[in-house]
């Protein structure tokens, strides 16, 4: 089923234009059973991207545009008195799909943020003491606009720590978005004809293949190592979870699938160590004050661990 994930590449750059490298790590994301976050500007593609993928995947997709008047209930949903039945009937929130896209999240209630917490952990919800099991797969694809933006609150930390990956579109080269202009002349949209490729249970098949990617001692190590080194360095106030661990080492796993490969090489590693980890970790005050950049404390990691030869 890998050969599958080079089609679905090639639909999605139909629709956006130059991001080849952040296409290939949301669909790792994707592979993965994880979670996806989308942090940038408003206007550079995040919503129509997480669109194409769920025509492309063939996946049934939801949206909700978090404003702070959104409650849990809208997401988690909620259950109300039937006359007929004489009892109460659960009515599901639109957190019900493969993919839900929660747009600009972090302008939500605190509330209101924490109810996909259960959702994105457990893959179900529980309301009035029943427990609902979401359909699978699912994937939660949030974006947000850069922290201090007009109207955000930050994300509680345990629920950043829930995304697999924090990704950034940016903006285009120059190129790229001629090209965006010439492929929407005469009114066209190339979202309208992105073809289904896959189907939600193909989904689950490749996801399970995903996670028989056989990885050795020796990454296993390396990944350790990595993590450790988090822990303990000396701009970072707080290192990464045992959950980053498993994020980290699943979505080694995907990148190797991506490439048509059933065992993880330290590359596959280093390519997603950065979006795994740089929303999960807290600079010290002093390195605030210093303007540390945490993709600069990620690249000075994995540049002090030797990886292994293999």
């Amino acid at each position: 089923m890998s050969e599958r994930t080079n089609a679905i590449i090639a639909e999605i750059r139909r629709v956006i234009c130059g991001k080849d490298a952040v296409i290939l790590q949301a669909l790792a994301g994707i592979l993965s059973g994880g979670h996806v976050l989308i942090e940038d500007v408003p206007g550079v593609g995040k919503t129509t991207m997480a669109l194409a993928f769920s025509r492309a995947m063939g996946l049934d997709y939801g949206r909700v545009q978090f404003t702070p008047d959104v409650l849990p209930s809208d997401i988690t949903g909620f259950s109300v008195f039937d006359k007929t039945s004489q009892s109460m009937v659960y009515q599901p929130g639109s957190v019900f799909h493969n993919l839900f896209l929660a747009d600009e999240l972090n302008r939500a209630s605190s509330r209101t943020q924490s109810a996909l917490l259960e959702a994105m952990e457990e893959g179900q919800v529980t309301v009035d003491g029943n427990t609902y099991a979401l359909p699978k797969p699912f994937t939660v694809f949030a974006t947000q606009n850069p922290s201090g933006a007009s109207g955000t609150s930050l994300l509680p930390d345990s629920q950043m720590d829930r995304f697999a990956i924090r990704i950034s579109m940016g903006y285009p080269a120059p190129d790229a978005e001629k090209a965006m202009l010439e492929d929407r002349k005469d009114g066209n949209n190339p979202l309208n004809s992105v073809r289904c490729l896959c189907s939600a249970t193909e989904l689950l098949i490749m996801q399970e293949e995903v996670s028989r990617v056989f990885v050795s001692d020796e990454m296993l190590d390396y990944i350790i190592a990595l993590v450790t080194k988090t822990r303990s360095h000396p701009d970072l106030e707080r290192g990464a979870s045992p959950r980053a661990t498993l994020a980290l080492t699943s979505m080694a796993r995907s990148y190797a699938y991506l490439f048509h490969r059933n065992y993880v090489i330290p590359g596959d590693v280093q390519a997603v160590f950065g979006p795994v980890m740089g929303h999960r970790l807290m600079l010290t005050p002093e390195a605030e004050v210093s303007e540390r950049r945490m993709m600069d404390i990620t690249k000075e990691i994995l540049k002090s661990i030797p990886a292994p030869k293999i």
